[in-house]
């Protein structure tokens, strides 16, 4: 079985960082496509960015993101992480890991109904 943990949430000011993390862990294949999801209230899960854990990294990120975010993993700790600057207001949500076996076609990398295991989320807040 596929467990997700996020951490590195919290606060920070327009134009700040912040990291998260998604600690991974059960079978490899069975979590080869990995992924952020955000999400505010009343919306949807918002696909963020996407890795695949094995092999070439595949890195896939939302326009709204593009240039600012950064997903990278650490395949010997079995880590995922998010590398968030220059932070907007319209970046605070409930950030979320997501994992799935696949394979995935390329336009559903982004899409939270195609991934199977899921993290308890990580509130990031953007204060002006």
């Amino acid at each position: 079985q596929v467990q997700l943990l996020e951490s590195g949430g919290g606060s920070a000011e327009v134009g700040g960082s912040l990291r998260l993390s998604c600690a991974a862990s059960g079978p490899t294949f069975m979590r080869k496509y990995m992924a952020w999801f955000r999400q505010t209230p009343g919306n949807g899960r918002e696909g963020v960015a996407s890795l695949i854990f094995t092999g070439s990294l595949n890195p896939n990120y939302a326009d709204s993101v593009k240039g600012r975010f950064t997903i990278s993993r650490d395949n010997d700790k079995n880590m995922m992480y998010l590398q968030m600057t220059a932070l907007k207001p319209e970046d605070t949500a409930i950030y979320y890991c997501a994992a799935v076996q696949g394979p995935l076609l390329p336009f559903h990398i982004l899409r939270s109904n195609k991934y199977t295991y899921w993290g308890l989320g990580t509130q990031v807040t953007v204060t002006s």
